[in-house]
């Protein structure tokens, strides 16, 4: 990640197209709460070459909480980046609050399983695997986001365990992970994007869901329409597709767009 880094700070002049300044005026990013880990990576070279001060508010795509993006983005927070679930952020073009022009899609997230930190891995290399791993746990946490809704309103019904898991499951609201849950001990068995799994350590991530019944995610960014700072969200949204940064996207759990990845935007059936 230092070397990923690294390579930015050098190239980033070029990719953002953007001067520094000598105050750094703030640039706010809203964001889906999957994202964090990476742009708060690459946050620091792009502020070192932009001399704009990222400034991150995280929440769910989906929802309505609080501090679900789409109520923010309704309730008028500033906002100058919206980084969020594509289906979520074509939403957000209908309704007027961020520019189509800008829209970009930037990698895809896929559903994954974690388990509690020393626990022994679960084979779910099928879906029958997966079901019974399901079964067994004494609880399984899910989030409150897309990730866990697909989980309670798709998954489990298509695996037949609907009733089964309905006493059992932990929700866990966003922008909490599922990964903390698993590591204080409110569950056993947990369900979120691959990307959130990683960012918390301390868990066993076992991998992503079998094919047959994955839930692959596109993330997408745009610029917001009322953005103070247009031209530096663009510039990071060049950033964010740049080759510098799908290294740091692979590692962090996604596969960048230009990576020949298949997408399917609809929940999985099988």
């Amino acid at each position: 990640m230092k070397r990923l880094l690294a390579a930015v700070a050098v190239g980033s002049f070029a990719i953002l197209g953007v001067a520094g300044s000598s105050r750094a005026a703030e640039l706010h990013v809203l964001a889906s709460t999957a994202l964090k880990p990476l742009l708060e990576k690459v946050a620091p070279g792009f502020e070192a070459v932009s001399g704009e001060r990222l400034v991150f508010s995280w929440g769910a795509s989906y929802g309505n909480a609080p501090d679900a993006l789409p109520v923010r983005l309704r309730n008028g927070e500033r906002a100058d980046l919206v980084v969020m679930i594509r289906e979520a952020l074509d939403a957000q073009v209908e309704q007027g609050h961020v520019r189509p022009e800008t829209l970009r899609d930037l990698a895809t997230s896929k559903l994954g399983l974690a388990v509690q930190g020393g626990a022994a891995k679960p084979d779910i290399a099928t879906t029958e695997g997966l079901r019974r791993t399901l079964l067994a746990a004494k609880s399984v946490a899910i989030s409150s986001g897309v990730s866990g809704v697909y989980a309670a309103n798709s998954l489990f019904p298509a695996l037949g365990i609907a009733e089964p898991l309905r006493e059992k499951t932990v929700l866990i609201e966003a922008p909490a992970l599922v990964g903390q849950a698993l590591r204080n001990g409110q569950a056993q068995v947990g369900l979120q994007q691959m990307s959130e799994l990683l960012a918390v350590p301390g868990i066993e991530i076992v991998g992503p869901l079998p094919d047959e019944v994955q839930r692959v995610n596109v993330i997408a960014a745009a610029v917001a329409t009322h953005a103070q700072r247009g031209e530096g969200a663009e510039a990071l949204i060049r950033l964010l597709q740049s080759p510098q940064t799908a290294q740091g996207l692979a590692a962090f759990g996604f596969s960048p767009m230009g990576a020949s990845v298949v997408s399917d935007r609809a929940p999985s059936t099988f």
